[in-house]
């Protein structure tokens, strides 16, 4: 029996109506058409307040972190669309991250990172379409033990990139961000056949 990949996507974005939440759609469709199932999660639903050893030793896990550490621990690829914030990733992105990265009683640190795969992608109204946040993403990923896949995307001039029904105007980069997903979606199934 095939194992079907499953596959957690987000955008490192709030904002209604995120240029990263439209291009990790567009993977996630990509990732679908290659079998897997796909989780989307928007970090606006879930919000979880600052990082705070303090707090997270008077009350634990943040509920929202714990449901985000959850979806996290069952899935075995996540796709990752970040907007670059001052040439780095968005703050909501990285308290995200450090959250759950936090381990609970019994369970291994970073449980729910080691082995797990990613793709990495931006939309930016910059030039470089997020480019520098993404280096940031990689190292921080890669240092939590979770496989980067080398394949990545950055869209530049968000602002004009996209069709009023979310997909790309440019078919080539809307068939490249679909392949993204695809790829994922491969390679998760490969590593836990």
């Amino acid at each position: 029996m095939t194992m079907t990949p499953k596959i957690l996507a987000f955008a490192g974005s709030t904002r209604t109506d995120s240029y990263n939440k439209k291009l990790v759609k567009i993977a996630a469709d990509g990732a679908i058409a290659a079998g897997a199932e796909v989780t989307y999660v928007d970090l606006r639903d879930i919000p979880m307040p600052l990082f705070d050893e303090d707090l997270e030793a008077q009350e634990g896990l943040p509920p929202n972190a714990r449901k985000l550490k959850d979806l996290m621990l069952v899935h075995q690829g996540f796709l990752i669309a970040s907007p670059e914030y001052n040439s780095s990733i968005p703050g909501v992105l990285k308290n995200a991250i450090d959250w759950v990265s936090r381990p609970a009683p019994d369970e291994a640190p970073l449980a729910c990172f080691v082995d797990k795969v990613a793709a990495i992608m931006s939309a930016s109204p910059g030039g470089l379409g997020g480019l520098r946040g993404l280096v940031h993403l990689r190292a921080i990923l890669g240092n939590i033990q979770v496989i980067v896949l080398p394949n990545q995307i950055a869209v530049p001039k968000a602002y004009e990139a996209f069709h009023s029904d979310g997909t790309l105007k440019d078919a080539k980069q809307q068939v490249a961000v679909e392949q993204l997903g695809s790829k994922l979606a491969t390679v998760v199934a490969k590593l836990n056949a």
